[in-house]
């Protein structure tokens, strides 16, 4: 993990959650990353094991995909338009985009069978793996191999806010609760390290959305916002918002980005075509190529990821943050 970038911050956001980790670990044991009762995991990879019984396991005739519901699902329809298309050649199944609205309604239907492949975002993906079955495989990286984002507290010029501190009294705009760079992160960060607690030394406010804050901070409607900036990134090369109407006070270290992957009970033939689909996709001129390509680093691959390793730091910070994955 690379060093926080910020001058106020001469540790890293990891190093500091492990001092919390420590405490939260003797209340909370191994209850965070415990897979719902319904699922197995005999090898130890922290994901559910595809059932051992054929009639368990999911065929489909249609495969429906989502992806996490960051910004305009309209806009990212067209977006993945290419890919499914090569995800149906592969699979030889029909493919069906399933616009969601918010992280609660894409793990509810992956849980109730209603999603078969998705792309869960970084906070949401430990909730979709212990809760709904997720089987996350891949994420996407550059051509050198680089991949990830980080949070970022903005604001906007002339607000009074030069210094996270400056927060203080004031209101700040997190995503969702399930959100890593949205609110878990951020929220971990203030408390630890800036002693700032919600409620009491700011005012928390839930915009729903990363894009939603951003525009809302370059509007000035919310004084600072926790945010991913490789959404931020890409709000600027559409020109939804201008480089003028933001200032980053705050940056974080890496962390792993959308992960993408599969309801643990597809048919083990199927769930190996859809790895296929995603390592064989040939990016050049595309959707993805158009809208992730401006991202830093620039995203213009699929490589493989195993939950137990990538999402660690997510993991520690969930912990920190006294989260459960509880399966309601």
């Amino acid at each position: 993990m690379t060093a926080l970038t910020s001058p106020q911050a001469p540790k890293t956001l990891r190093t500091l959650l492990s001092v919390a980790c420590a405490g939260a670990a003797l209340l909370l044991g191994t209850q965070a990353q415990a897979l719902d009762a319904r699922f197995q995991d005999s090898n130890g990879d922290l994901v559910a094991d595809t059932p051992t019984d054929p009639k368990l396991w999911v065929d489909p005739e249609t495969l429906v995909f989502a992806y996490t519901p960051v910004e305009d699902p309209a806009v990212y329809a067209k977006v993945w338009d290419e890919f499914l298309t090569h995800l149906s050649a592969t699979t030889g199944k029909k493919v069906q985009f399933f616009p969601v609205q918010n992280n609660a309604a894409q793990l509810e239907a992956m849980r109730a069978g209603r999603l078969h492949v998705a792309g869960f975002n970084t906070g949401s993906n430990p909730l979709a793996v212990n809760c709904a079955g997720f089987v996350p495989f891949t994420l996407m990286a550059s051509n050198d191999g680089r991949y990830g984002y980080e949070m970022e507290i903005i604001t906007y010029p002339a607000s009074g806010i030069e210094k996270v501190e400056d927060i203080k009294g004031k209101k700040m705009a997190f995503t969702s609760e399930t959100s890593n760079s949205g609110y878990k992160a951020p929220s971990a960060l203030l408390r630890e390290q800036f002693k700032m607690e919600a409620g009491k030394d700011y005012e928390p406010v839930f915009s729903g959305k990363h894009d939603n804050s951003i525009i809302g901070v370059a509007n000035q409607d919310y004084p600072a916002a926790a945010i991913a900036n490789s959404v931020l990134q890409r709000m600027q090369a559409r020109e939804v918002v201008k480089p003028s109407q933001t200032v980053t006070i705050y940056k974080s270290q890496t962390f792993p980005t959308t992960g993408y992957g599969y309801a643990y009970n597809l048919k083990p033939e199927l769930a190996e075509k859809v790895k296929e689909a995603f390592f064989t996709f040939n990016w050049e001129g595309t959707g993805l190529a158009k809208e992730f390509n401006v991202s830093e680093p620039p995203q213009e691959k699929f490589i493989p990821i195993t939950y137990k390793e990538h999402w660690q730091v997510v993991r520690d910070i969930d912990q920190a943050m006294g989260v459960e994955y509880t399966c309601k």
